[in-house]
């Protein structure tokens, strides 16, 4: 093992034996229970910048993490005070399992928890599922019961975000509204598209309300 793998092992543990009950008291009991799930797969270092990063209700529940792994965050260089906005990147205001995610035909854009960024999906099948410039390479790490999922990816998300997309109408926020002419549905996916390719934010929740309540 580098000398700077030992580091890294080091602060990690530093970092857990200093958290103490009432720093994990104050966190929601469902993100406590996914950081568990994420040390049981060895994704230390995201659990670092998890209890590194001031309380936020976006990343409390009610989400999906995108983690890279500890090789890859020890090779990052990050500024102080980028830890939140670094985890609202690398996450999706919805709880996703995998097999939703794998509904998502390419071109589709999924918003980030950070405001304003997107993540393009790129479909290729399980084995090769692209979200901007990363792989899906570990899906449904946190699977326990909780409102939050995680995913293990094969690199950093790019800081370049993709826009987001325009707001949405009134029209398009009824759902019993007729659908816009995006080409043939494939049976078994959902109608998540606006005519111009991008997620509909609105009609992606309504759709996953079916799914997890």
């Amino acid at each position: 093992m580098t000398s700077n793998m030992l580091m890294v092992a080091f602060l990690i543990l530093m970092l857990i034996s200093s958290t103490t009950p009432t720093e994990i008291d104050a966190r929601n009991q469902d993100l406590v229970a996914a950081t568990r799930e994420m040390q049981r797969a060895n994704y230390f270092t995201f659990v670092m910048l998890i209890n590194m990063s001031p309380l936020d209700t976006r990343l409390e529940g009610n989400v999906t993490f995108l983690m890279p792994n500890d090789r890859m965050l020890a090779n990052m260089v990050m500024q102080e005070g980028s830890v939140s906005g670094f985890l609202l990147r690398h996450s999706i205001p919805s709880p996703l399992l995998f097999d939703v995610l794998e509904q998502f035909p390419t071109g589709t854009t999924i918003p980030s928890s950070l405001p304003n960024c997107m993540l393009r999906v790129s479909n290729n099948g399980r084995k090769n599922y692209v979200i901007n410039n990363v792989k899906i390479i570990s899906p449904n790490i946190c699977v326990g019961g909780s409102s939050i999922r995680c995913h293990g990816i094969d690199g950093v998300l790019s800081e370049a975000c993709t826009s987001i997309a325009p707001p949405p109408t009134m029209d398009n926020l009824n759902p019993y509204a007729t659908a816009p002419n995006v080409g043939p549905h494939r049976s078994g996916s959902p109608h998540l598209l606006s005519s111009d390719g991008s997620l509909n934010f609105v009609v992606m929740m309504l759709s996953l309300i079916g799914i997890y309540f």
